[in-house]
Order: C-alpha cells, then structure tokens, then sequence
C-alpha cells in the first residue's frame, strides 16, 4: 500500500518528541508520497518561522524518503469538482485540502492525516496515524 501523507504528519515527525502512533506507522512504512501542495505547506512555514533543524530534516526527507507528486490538470480538474460540490451543499473545504484530496483519489493512494474530517466524503481511503 501506497500512502499520501498530509503535512501535518511530516510536522509531527519532525518534532523532538513526535506522537507514538505516526512514530510507530512510519516506522512500518517504506516509502511516502506527498503533494507539491505539502512542500508549499512546509516551506511557507519554515519561511514564516525558520528553524535550520528542521529546514535540514526536511531537506533530507524530501532527497531520500519521499517522491513528490505534482499538482496537474487532472488533479486540478478533480478538486475543483470537489469544491464546487462541497460548497453546492453548503460546505467549505480548503483548496489545498481538496487538491491533496484529488490527489490521492486519482493516484488511488491511503491519505494520512490527523485531519479525517476535512477529506470525508472525497471517496478517498484515509488513515490517522494519531489514534
């Protein structure tokens, strides 16, 4: 199984005392996806608060432990139906949020976040490695 990891997963690892649960998962997994909406995510906030360590861990991790899905038209087209069906029944849902959505649907990845509520009903497999 291939897993789509939500930022709030990698903030978790980097931290100097991470959650045992999203320990004990990454420690079971081999590799991870993550969405080019994630390294927008992390970078914004390693701009917004620098910290060299980890700027470094990130750095390292996006080298040597992940590969890096693009956001492409498909994937564009997909959260955009996403949005507007969302909001047609009065709910709102982030674009990044319905983007890493799309993205997990069409690559048909398990998305792991704390956050299960924000991707209900994408049709997406999710998992938090939290509880």
């Amino acid at each position: 199984m291939t897993f789509l990891v939500d930022t709030n997963v990698i903030s978790e690892l980097v931290r100097r005392d991470p959650n045992p649960g999203v320990l004990s998962w990454a420690d079971s997994v081999s590799s991870v996806v993550i969405s080019a909406v994630t390294v927008e995510e992390i970078f914004f906030g390693l701009a917004w608060k620098p910290n060299q360590r980890i700027q470094e861990w990130v750095e390292q991790f996006f080298a040597e432990d992940c590969r890096i899905c693009p956001v492409t038209i498909e994937i564009a087209r997909c959260s955009g139906v996403f949005r507007g069906r969302f909001t047609a029944r009065g709910q709102q849902r982030t674009q990044a949020d319905m983007l890493i959505a799309a993205t997990a649907q069409l690559h048909q990845l398990t998305l792991v976040t704390r956050n299960i509520r924000d991707f209900e009903d994408c049709g997406v497999a999710l998992l938090d490695p939290f509880s």
